[in-house]
This record gives structure tokens, sequence and C-alpha cells, in this order.
């Protein structure tokens, strides 16, 4: 520790303090420093003792309240009180197993009473209890006990695997529950956007249709004003036949090759006519028995 001995002086290192004998008998305590002896009155430099802090880890193995071995690591910092430097010196051989003998009993009195998951909570009232005791009994014995941390606590293997299959079968079935929400959420939205474009579709086919309704009657009308002596049910008979024949050329030029059999002829034109008309006409007489 960096200290020199001689027969007539001795040196004690900072954060060091000496005990000095008389007659092997304790004297005094040296401070830090140069300090002389009359060897031949029997003062001698017995030894000297660090105040700096030591540290000691502690590993335990005890059992829980339900029935689960576990390894506690613990870590205990300690070191000499310097005014009772004399009592650290003469009382104990050695701290270490002493510090560790009581560590281990006020451990195995406290951890089997509780559960597993409490101790893994609790791990700071264990410390609590662990520092209590050792300040009360270390002590007296010229230590003083600074911090004590719980730094670890480790169960068995196969209790691990346990809690970690525990842990994951809630998070996936937390996962499987977000999971169905989101195809829920995905469904409703699929929903209403298909009846959305179904109801913009039928907004669409009835402007088509109203369109296509209002060019035949302007059709129907400059026709009639334009060429004398032609009646409404002849100018509808011609753009019936003008149609038609736009969509047997349509089904022609359509890339697909689909057969389509339909009666032809100008008398099928005309009978074809008359069904629309007496739909219509149907239709109004309904409407107006309705009304």
């Amino acid at each position: 520790m960096g200290n020199a001995y001689c027969l007539f002086f001795g040196c004690v290192g900072q954060a060091n303090v000496g005990v000095v004998e008389k007659c092997g008998r304790f004297q005094k305590l040296a401070q830090p420093g140069l300090h002389f002896f009359n060897p031949l009155a029997g003062e001698c430099l017995a030894g000297i003792l660090s105040t700096r802090i030591c540290s000691l880890d502690v590993n335990i193995e005890t059992k829980t309240k339900d029935n689960v071995f576990v390894q506690m690591h613990c870590s205990i910092q300690y070191r000499v009180i310097k005014e009772n430097a004399d009592d650290a010196f003469y009382e104990l051989q050695n701290p270490r197993e002493q510090i560790t003998a009581y560590v281990f009993d006020v451990v195995r009195a406290q951890v089997p009473k509780m559960n597993l998951d409490e101790l893994f909570e609790q791990k700071d009232e264990v410390a609590k209890a662990v520092l209590e005791e050792l300040e009360k009994v270390m002590g007296a014995y010229g230590y003083n006990i600074e911090h004590i941390l719980m730094v670890d606590i480790v169960p068995d293997a196969s209790v691990r695997k346990a809690m970690n299959d525990i842990n994951a079968a809630q998070r996936m079935q937390l996962a499987s529950v977000y999971k169905g929400e989101a195809e829920k959420i995905l469904q409703v939205k699929k929903a209403e956007a298909e009846a959305e474009s179904k109801y913009l579709g039928g907004v669409g086919v009835a402007r088509q249709r109203q369109a296509i309704t209002d060019g035949l009657r302007e059709n129907i009308l400059n026709f009639s004003h334009k060429v004398e002596g032609t009646s409404a049910k002849e100018v509808m008979d011609l753009i019936m036949i003008t149609q038609y024949f736009d969509t047997i050329k349509d089904l022609g030029n359509t890339s697909k090759n689909t057969t389509v059999f339909l009666p032809h002829g100008p008398g099928h034109v005309r009978d074809i006519g008359e069904q629309i008309r007496n739909g219509m006409m149907e239709a109004a007489s309904a409407k107006v028995n309705v009304e």
C-alpha cells in the first residue's frame, strides 16, 4: 500500500490508518504520515488498515415461497471506520467471511416469504433488510456498511423458459386481437367503398340514360320540324333501326370473338321497337293507376 517500515519510524499512507502497540498492547491509532517509535520502550507499528471502500460479491442460492430456486447476486460495499480501526484490527480475523455469513442468513430468512414475482418487485426490500442487519452487527467490529446492491436474480433455466413462454403467449394473444380489429376495419372500409362505388355507378348509368333520352327527344323534334309529314312514331322507328345497326357493328368490331345469335330483318326491328313502346306505355299506365 506504499507504506514503509523500519525499526525507529514508520510511514502510514493516505486513506490508511496504523495500529501502534506498546509491549504487545494496543496504544494508539496512527494517522497518515511519518511516525517515530521507541523500540527500546516496546513501541512498534503492529499493522495498517485501509479505509477505502471495499466490495464483496456474494452469490446465494435460495428458494421462494412458490418453491422456485433462484440464484441471487449481492454486492456489499463496506469500509473500516477510522475512529474504531482498533476494533476492526483486533476483533475480526476475516471480515469478508463474517459479512458473507450474515448475508446468507438474512437473505435465506427473507426470500422464502415472497413469491418469485414479489421477489423481483421487492428486491430493494431484501437489500434493506440485509443492510440493517449488517450495520447492527458489523458496526460493533469497526466496520461501516456503505451500500448493498441486489445485482441480479436468476431463476432456474426451466423457470425462465416457462416465464418467457407465458409472456410470448400473452403478446401473441394481444397481437391476434389487434390483427382481428385491423381486419374488421379493412372489411368495413372495403364494404363502404364498394357501396359508394355502386352508388356512383348507378348515378352514372342514370345520367347516361337521361342523356340518351334527351338526345332522342331532341333528334325526334328536329327531324319532325325539318321533314314535314313525318310522325314521331316514324322517326322513332328510324332511330331504332339506326341504333340496331350500330349495335351489330360494335359487336363485329369487338376484340373478343363472341358469337351472338339475333333475329335479323326489318320486321324484327319493327317488333323490337313495338316491344319498347309497349313497355313504356305499360309503365306510364301503371304510374297513372297508382296515383
